[in-house]
């Protein structure tokens, strides 16, 4: 049970709490009825703003409005006037180019295509817009008038200010491929720098406002013809080089050989050196054609449209292509004409001529890539030609040597080497600097599947076929020719010399291993025949040394008295001897041997035999009381007789 005392204080604590919450309840009722009278407040005033604002929207929408539709007159107005002063500005374009179109676009080339450009949009407004207006007439002849002005200037810029590429310029650049230390382009400038940028901007703006390609023809014709003067221009240059101081350096043709035979035919004068001269600017030009077109399609490329660019080109390089080409089968002409007078020195000029042309078809190729078939097909079709008139003055060569015909005027009195000999031997040695061309000229005509393939090999053994067929036909015609002279000694001594000649010209150039090639045994075969027609010429002496030989003799006891009949013949004997002696060094001295070594030698072995014969036929039959006069047939001396002999092939002597 609680205490009476705890509970009062309990009760007194429960009144304090609810007399507080009563003044705050009484305090919560103040204030939402303030805040009721607020709100009430707010909610009159709102309502009062919304209906001003409702006036204030009803008053300014129809402003507003008003508003909007003065902005879009007024931009109407202002489009408008612009458009009438743009369409007032193509009536003004005539009169205000006018004067610009007429003085031409010389030195204001800028300008004038900014006025050509404001003409072009007149002619396209009124096209558009007033197709039957007279100002329509007047901007089109304008712009016709100032594209013909455009022309006229592109053919006056390209015409003034090409030019000829001189010799020594071109000459440069073709020596340029052989320097291989100095790779450095020579720089071909066949335009002006400003020039070409305007040459460039005229052709551009023909193409895509004139609609117009008559300035390519003009462009091609201009630089056809400088192309070709260029090409000509070198021509002259080495014509009036090779007559004022000797033909120029040829970096295409190697140096004449120098291991040819000492004995040539003699030159005909000028005809040689011309040759040489046509030849060697033949090859000249051919290069300087490789190397002018491929500049020219650098610069083409520049101002002429990419589609129209082979066109042009091909149409540019005919006339020096065709001049090259003309000049080649006037060159294969020449040659055939010379194969049927039997004149092969001539024929030689196609040799380099065609090496070269071989060696420059790949580049040729290159720089015609694109062009007409009928373009590209000339260089391949003068190879041909020159392929074929080789192979034929080669096939010309051989029958020629093996049918030379056996003239006895014609003969060497001296037995020396035969021209036919030293011709055939020189026109060989002249193919050694183009073996890889013969050979294939000589390819180029086999019939067999080998022939469009062949390889260097094969070409090679057919070189060395050949070769060893006119060494062949040589060696027959010689001992036909040989059979003229009367004397077999004088025919032996020819053709020794003529064989002689023939191996020591192999054995010094490079003919010998080209003829090994397909006969090894070639070299010896010629030392035979040497040797046999040194015996067959020893023999002419044994109608001297007969009279003198110990089976010829007569046999007498010595201190025994000889006979009247031992004693004629002795005197036969000497009398023969002296007799054979003095005709055969008579007749012999006027002969030759050129070759010193072989004359010697030819002398020497000679001189031994007749000596050794002589010497003891005198030893025994000198004191030999067989004539009271001994001087009249003792005669000479051993060594006088060895002297004689050493006079031998000495017309000097």
């Amino acid at each position: 049970m609680i205490p009476p005392q705890e509970a009062s204080a309990r009760r007194r604590e429960i009144e304090d709490k609810l007399k507080q919450e009563e003044e705050t309840l009484s305090f919560i009722r103040d204030s939402l009825e303030k805040s009721d009278q607020l709100t009430k407040n707010m909610v009159s005033i709102l309502s009062s703003f919304e209906s001003r604002l409702m006036k204030l929207e009803n008053s300014i929408i129809p402003v507003h409005k008003q508003t909007e539709n003065l902005q879009r007159l007024q931009e109407n107005v202002e489009k408008t006037l612009s458009c009438l002063d743009h369409v007032i500005s193509y009536y003004h374009v005539a009169s205000d180019t006018e004067k610009i179109i007429r003085e031409g676009p010389t030195g204001r080339l800028e300008e004038y295509l900014g006025s050509m450009a404001k003409i072009q949009k007149a002619v396209e407004y009124f096209q558009d817009n007033s197709p039957d207006s007279p100002e329509l007439n007047k901007v089109k002849l304008l712009f016709e008038r100032g594209k013909e002005s455009l022309e006229s200037e592109f053919r006056s810029l390209m015409t003034r200010h090409s030019k000829v590429v001189s010799p020594v310029l071109i000459l440069d650049l073709i020596s340029g491929d052989d320097d291989l230390e100095a790779q450095e382009d020579v720089a071909l400038e066949h335009l002006p720098e400003s020039v070409l940028q305007d040459v460039i901007r005229i052709s551009r703006w023909l193409v895509e406002y004139g609609r117009n390609q008559d300035f390519m023809n003009v462009y091609y014709q201009i630089r056809s013809s400088q192309l070709d003067r260029s090409i000509k221009g070198l021509k002259e240059h080495f014509h009036k080089s090779s007559s004022s101081s000797g033909v120029p350096y040829s970096p295409a043709i190697p140096n004449k050989r120098k291991d040819t035979p000492t004995k040539k035919p003699v030159k005909r004068p000028g005809r040689d050196d011309m040759l040489d001269v046509e030849t060697d600017a033949y090859i000249h030009c051919v290069s300087a054609f490789v190397k002018l077109a491929q500049s020219e399609y650098q610069l083409l490329a520049d101002i002429i449209p990419e589609h129209h660019q082979k066109k042009t080109f091909d149409s540019l390089i005919q006339d020096a292509l065709d001049g090259l080409m003309l000049e080649g089968e006037n060159i294969v002409s020449a040659a055939r004409k010379a194969v049927v007078r039997h004149d092969f020195s001539t024929v030689l000029t196609v040799f380099p001529i065609l090496r070269h042309l071989k060696q420059t078809k790949p580049e040729f190729d290159q720089v015609l890539q694109g062009t007409a078939a009928s373009t590209k097909n000339k260089l391949p079709g003068l190879i041909t030609s020159m392929e074929t008139i080789g192979a034929k003055a080669l096939e010309d060569f051989a029958d020629n040597i093996k049918n030379d015909p056996d003239k006895e005027y014609n003969m060497p009195k001296d037995g020396t080497v035969h021209e036919l000999t030293s011709n055939a031997i020189l026109f060989l040695q002249q193919l050694l600097d183009f073996q890889e061309t013969a050979g294939a000229m000589l390819a180029s005509q086999e019939t067999s599947s080998s022939a469009t393939s062949y390889s260097s090999e094969f070409s090679k053994r057919l070189l060395s076929t050949y070769i060893c067929k006119v060494l062949g036909n040589l060696q027959l015609n010689l001992l036909s020719k040989s059979k003229v002279y009367e004397d077999p000694a004088l025919s032996a001594i020819f053709l020794h010399n003529n064989y002689n000649y023939i191996l020591k010209s192999l054995e010094k150039s490079e003919l010998i291993q080209l003829v090994a090639v397909t006969q090894k045994t070639a070299e010896r075969s010629y030392r035979e025949h040497i040797e046999q027609q040194v015996q067959t010429y020893q023999r002419s002496w044994l109608k001297v040394t007969d009279y003198i030989a110990e089976k010829n003799l007569p046999v007498f006891q010595p201190g025994v008295k000889l006979r009247d009949k031992e004693r004629q013949i002795i005197k036969e004997r000497f009398k023969g001897f002296n007799d054979g002696l003095e005709e055969l060094c008579k007749i012999q001295k006027a002969w030759a041997i050129p070759d010193m070594e072989q004359r010697d030698r030819i002398r020497q072995a000679q001189k031994t035999i007749v000596k050794e014969t002589y010497g003891a036929f005198l030893q025994k039959f000198g004191s030999v009381p067989f004539t009271k006069n001994p001087e009249k047939y003792i005669k000479y001396g051993v060594e006088q007789v060895g002297d004689m002999i050493d006079r031998l092939f000495d017309t000097s002597a």
